[in-house]
């Protein structure tokens, strides 16, 4: 089979006629045929890509036409001030803050995580961090914070950009920046994202659609994260108190207003999360999540990362992809018991190193309900060459 260019991928951001109450094959393309190349794999990136936006998250605008950045530094803490937009009168800027270790930069900088609202998981030694307040770029305070925000300002209310799609962008523009700005010392290479609860969605969905960050760290996202929709609706219906998505489109705006219209219908999805998972493959990502908060759909999370790991089986790096999930501690307060497996992927993808990623793992503390992979996972995993 000849590899496919990446200019020619056929995408489209919907796929009239799916039903499929399981969870949709990673390995099949929106017109039926195989994926069975890495090449492959990139097109039905793209395919998966344009189907989220579609249905889910809103349009992802490219990088803006004015694009420039000022940095500032006083002691350990710098100001990266961030100014993009279209024209001179639909133009934002942001000025997240920049926090470096102490000594030296080693060569090619400093890794960066960007820790959305400033993040919950212990940085190590060694790693610069940047407190990114998403929430200016858009609100997520209730149903009436839909269309305010930084975002907003550029490309207007009515844009259909959901939250998590403008998290997205403010990312971008952020690495856009330290790309122009090399007295900021970062090692473009090394850069990780994190966030927890509602900001742990906006960071997969920032390291799923921005291929420049090099290790993703969702802590705790349930619901629109690291779970499944279908799996989160099948625990609802089987008594688990949990949140799904007929519920999260009330709660706040962090999907499209378009995702209503699918949520009390869920199979005709052409994906699902663990698909939104997969575009961060081949790069590296490990999820965490907490099994005493039933609300965070433990199961969904556990058997929706479950089926996103055989795209990095496929791909031939399955320790790039990481799973732990524990009870025991409060919603976004670390446990001390996850520190290994943290440090692991940041040891390796962050600085460097060669530790062992090969954690994924989970307490089994699912309610009432089990996971059966038979049930939902209907796919032979491939070696992609």
């Amino acid at each position: 089979m000849l590899a496919r260019r990446a200019d020619v991928c056929a995408v489209v951001s919907t796929v009239p006629g799916f039903n499929n109450a399981k969870l949709p094959d990673p390995f099949t393309f929106n017109n039926g045929t195989p994926v069975r190349t890495k090449a492959d794999w990139d097109c039905r990136r793209q395919e998966i890509a344009a189907l989220i936006q579609g249905y889910e998250a809103g349009t992802l605008p490219p990088k803006p036409p004015i694009l420039s950045a000022t940095f500032s530094k006083s002691g350990n803490t710098s100001t990266l001030t961030v100014t993009a937009g279209l024209a001179t009168n639909s133009q934002t800027t942001f000025t997240p803050r920049i926090t470096y270790p102490s000594g030296n930069p080693p060569t090619g900088g400093w890794p960066l995580i960007i820790a959305y609202e400033g993040g919950s998981i212990p940085v190590p030694a060694g790693i610069a961090t940047l407190s990114y307040s998403n929430s200016d770029i858009a609100q997520q305070n209730s149903q009436s914070s839909r269309g305010v925000g930084l975002f907003y300002n550029v490309y207007g209310r009515s844009h259909s950009a959901s939250a998590m799609t403008a998290w997205v962008w403010g990312v971008s523009r952020i690495i856009d920046a330290l790309e122009i700005t090399p007295a900021a010392n970062i090692n473009l290479s090394k850069i990780g994202v994190t966030g927890c609860s509602r900001d742990g969605k906006g960071a997969l969905m920032a390291g799923a659609f921005e291929e420049r960050i090099a290790l993703t760290i969702p802590q705790e996202s349930g619901s629109g994260g690291d779970t499944c929709w279908r799996l989160s609706h099948f625990e609802q219906q089987s008594g688990n108190q949990v949140q799904e998505a007929t519920e999260i489109v009330q709660e706040n705006v962090w999907f499209s207003t378009n995702f209503n219209n699918y949520v009390n219908q869920l199979q005709v999805l052409p994906y699902d999360h663990h698909l939104l998972a997969a575009l961060v493959a081949p790069r590296a990502m490990i999820s965490f999540e907490n099994t005493d908060y039933m609300w965070l759909s433990p199961m969904s999370s556990f058997g929706c990362m479950t089926a996103a790991h055989t795209i990095w089986q496929a791909l031939g790096v399955p320790d790039n992809h990481g799973f732990e999930q524990v009870g025991g501690h409060a919603h976004c307060a670390w446990p001390a018991s996850l520190n290994t497996q943290l440090n692991a992927f940041i040891n390796k993808f962050l600085l460097g190193q060669s530790p062992t990623t090969s954690y994924f793992s989970t307490n089994n503390q699912f309610g009432v309900v089990s996971w059966q992979p038979s049930n939902w996972i209907t796919w032979s995993t491939p070696t992609l060459s």
